[in-house]
């Protein structure tokens, strides 16, 4: 798995690509409104990643979940910081105690909320 974003999205970039030609640097970047010059130097690493906006666009344009590509690029999506700034203690120490537990025991909690909300 790439460690980068910019690894990270080449790497998916040209997964598809193989099985569609639909996937250049040039194709995509036309679909998510940014030059082609700029989606490569995102991709080599040589630009820091884009705003939330573009990440959302080019994870709509790979199939990809955006809160993935925001976590990959460093970033937090703005619906979750509003999230956060309201309980900014209490998010932070769930995510610090949730960050050592495994997964299922994560999907668990998660799934105990939502089914509490129904």
């Amino acid at each position: 798995m790439a460690n980068t974003f910019g690894e990270y999205l080449r790497q998916r970039r040209e997964e598809l690509r193989a099985k569609d030609p639909g996937y250049s640097v040039r194709q995509v970047a036309a679909r998510v409104r940014l030059e082609p010059s700029y989606l490569s130097k995102i991709e080599r690493g040589e630009q820091a990643p884009p705003s939330e906006e573009s990440i959302r666009a080019i994870a709509e344009a790979l199939g990809e979940d955006p809160d993935v590509l925001l976590a990959l690029a460093g970033k937090v999506s703005a619906d979750l910081q509003l999230i956060i700034r309201q309980r900014p203690r209490l998010f932070a120490d769930l995510l610090r105690e949730l960050g050592d537990q495994p997964d299922h025991a994560v999907l668990r909690l998660v799934r105990e909320v939502r089914d509490g909300k129904r």
